[in-house]
Order: C-alpha cells, then sequence, then structure tokens
C-alpha cells in the first residue's frame, strides 16, 4: 500500500506578467519522505517552494497539502513550515530570542515551545544568547531550522539549507532531517548540492524552464538509458583494459585518467554489467567502481548545457 501523500500537486501554473515560472507542474511527495528539488537557475524551483509554503498562489492547477486543497489566499498551510531564499532572522536579538519572538507571533508562550530544545537539536546550544547579527552563514540556516521545527512542522520545505555549513554542521542537519523524516515528516529540499542530494533524498524531482523533466527515485536516473563515465579500479590493470576494449558498448577514455591504475569506461548500465561479469569470470578482482559524476549531477549538467544551446 503506497504511503499518503503530503504534497499532490496537478498541473500547476504560475506567471509573473509574461514570464511563465511553472508550466503545468505535477509532483506527488509521500509522508515521511525527502524529496529533493533540482534544476539550473531560472527553473522555477523557488516559485514553486513559495507555492509549498503559502508565499504565492498558483494561476491554475490544484494543490493538496496535507490531504487539503490549499486556499485560494496568501497563508502558511497548516503544520507546514521552513524558508525561501534563506531564513529571516532579527539581526540585534539572540537566537533564543529570535525564537521567542517567533513564538510570540504564533500566540505561543515562549516558555514551553522547547526553544531550547529546537536549539539543542540544531547544535546551536553554545551560541543561544548570541546575537544572530555575529552569526555565521550556517548558523543562520541552522537557526532558520530551528524555527521551522518549534511548530513541529508535519512538512518542511528548505531552500538551500546547507549553505555555508563546514561538514560537521552539515552532518549535523543532514541527522536531523533523516529522523524528522523517520518520524512521518514530510521534507522538500531544493539544493545546487547534488552531494546532499544523494545522501538526503529517496526521490528527486528536476525541474527546467517551469516543467517537471524527471521525477522519480534516484535510482531510475542511473537506469535510464544514458552513458556515464565510471572510474574502475582493479586488480590487473592491463588485463582490465584488454576485457573492456573487447567488451561491446564499452568506450576507454585515456584522457579522464590521472592514475596508472585506474580504469575510465563510458557505458551504459548494461555493458557495465557485463564487463564486471567478465573482470570477475577472469580472476580480476573488482576494487573500485564508481561514476565519475553521478547519474543526478550528470543530468543536471545536461539540463544546464541544454539551456546554454537554446
Amino acid at each position: 500500500m503506497d504511503a499518503p501523500l503530503a504534497i499532490r500537486a496537478r498541473g500547476i501554473t504560475k506567471s509573473f506578467g509574461e514570464v511563465v515560472a511553472l508550466d503545468g507542474i505535477d509532483l506527488d511527495v509521500a509522508q515521511g519522505q525527502i524529496h529533493g528539488l533540482v534544476g539550473p537557475n531560472g527553473a522555477g524551483k523557488t516559485t514553486l517552494l513559495g507555492l509549498l509554503l503559502g508565499l504565492a498562489v498558483a494561476d491554475s492547477g490544484r494543490l493538496e497539502i496535507l490531504g487539503a486543497p490549499l486556499a485560494r489566499a496568501l497563508a502558511a498551510p497548516d503544520g507546514v513550515a521552513g524558508f525561501v531564499d534563506g531564513p529571516g532572522l532579527y539581526p540585534s536579538l539572540t537566537a533564543r530570542q529570535n525564537l521567542a519572538a517567533l513564538a510570540a507571533l504564533r500566540g505561543q508562550d515562549a516558555r514551553t515551545t522547547g526553544i531550547d530544545d529546537v536549539l539543542a537539536e540544531v547544535g546551536l546550544t553554545d551560541v543561544a544568547d548570541d546575537r544572530a547579527s555575529g552569526f555565521s552563514l550556517g548558523m543562520r540556516q541552522r537557526l532558520g531550522l530551528a524555527a521551522a521545527l518549534l511548530t513541529k512542522p508535519r512538512l518542511l520545505v528548505l531552500d538551500e539549507p546547507s549553505n555555508g555549513l563546514d561538514p560537521a554542521g552539515k552532518k549535523h542537519v543532514h541527522r536531523v532531517l533523516t529522523r524528522l523524516a523517520a518520524d512521518g515528516t514530510s521534507v522538500v529540499l531544493s539544493s545546487h548540492r547534488m552531494d546532499d542530494l544523494e545522501a538526503l533524498c529517496s526521490e528527486v524531482t528536476i525541474l527546467a524552464t517551469g516543467r517537471v523533466v524527471f521525477s522519480g527515485p534516484l535510482s531510475k536516473l542511473a537506469a535510464e538509458d544514458r552513458e556515464l563515465d565510471y572510474r574502475l579500479r582493479t586488480s590487473d590493470p592491463q588485463a582490465a583494459r584488454q576485457l573492456a576494449a573487447d567488451t561491446a558498448g564499452i568506450h576507454l577514455d585515456d584522457a579522464g585518467a590521472r592514475d596508472a591504475e585506474v580504469l575510465v569506461v563510458r557505458a551504459l548500465v548494461s555493458a557495465l554489467d557485463e564487463l564486471v561479469a567478465r573482470l570477475v569470470n577472469a580472476g580480476v578482482a573488482v576494487r573500485e567502481l564508481a561514476p565519475v559524476v553521478s547519474p543526478l549531477e550528470a543530468a543536471f549538467l545536461a539540463l544546464s548545457e541544454q539551456q546554454e544551446e537554446n
């Protein structure tokens, strides 16, 4: 049985004057799923996130959030939190005061809203009483995430949440988002960081010029009929080179290999499977086999090149 949907969009359009930002968008995001949103600049990602947060209203189409049709008015849907273009903060207030002010705006009692809990969750306890004006970009992003978590959202919408994060901060945020999804919260995550999306997302939607050009599991990108470059390290590079040259559909890229023990081959998945089988049968151990560029990044680059050509 399929999981209930946190987002169901059908035929969503949005224009700003003569500029068509979204052109017939369909989108399904399951409950408890971390769903990535990818696309070149100007693809419509920010516009779509704004619709999900109630910051804008679609011109046409149907959008259901957490099982309810979205009202035709500018208002944040119940159970939804997040930020677009970075979190809005009061720079003269401390981290704790920012969250208390937000709670007050929502009519909540700052003493009982769990401010200290969310600060701890995003790793800001030690700077809770420091002014936001002195925060780095990564710290501001984490404070924005804490603000979103205050409402205990069932749908979290985040725009470039890893901006400015160091490796430790990124790992901390990843852990928070993974836990939220495991507890049933849906997350829509827009990012230009392909490594973040691949580490977190079970499915992605790729936008180009306001349209969906792919939506589905990351594994499906690799299964598409698209050749990719792979790094191949084996116990016997010479034998591997000969087997690769003799396997139909395998193309050697000597220019791409900077290590004499590594082959770079371009192939479809089916041809790559055949090469691996031949290597194993010949007693050649496969020590490394990985895409030079991930399937998601390859799809993103292909879209960007298409836009440049047009």
